[in-house]
């Protein structure tokens, strides 16, 4: 066997594991605090269908202008949002307030 022949095989072979390995991108699903529940579930569909193919999601409220003071309003959505998931999941990052809105991060249960 000559070797590049060899070379060849072997580029074939890392290309399939490159391709393979390409589920590992974080999926977003944004949602607002005036959100009504038709938008959550069709969010939360999107969500689900995600976490069937087996990638990690990181939920994200956007709080714009006035929506901001009040916090605990849209901390509390977000955890309904959470609780309303039907597939079991596991906290990477728990709900938090960063910049303009929360974010929390999940992945499947396996």
């Amino acid at each position: 066997m000559s070797f590049d022949k060899y070379r060849y095989e072997q580029e074939k072979v890392e290309k399939k594991q490159r391709q393979a390995n390409k589920n590992t991108g974080i999926k977003h699903v944004q949602i607002s605090a005036r959100s009504a529940q038709n938008d959550l579930q069709v969010k939360l569909a999107r969500l689900e269908e995600f976490m069937s193919e087996g990638h990690p999601i990181e939920i994200v409220m956007r709080l714009k202008g006035r929506e901001k003071a009040n916090k605990e309003f849209a901390g509390k959505k977000l955890t309904e949002f959470m609780g309303m998931i039907k597939t079991e999941y596991k906290i990477i990052s728990p709900p938090k307030y960063a910049g303009n809105g929360f974010s929390a991060q999940i992945t499947k249960k396996e």
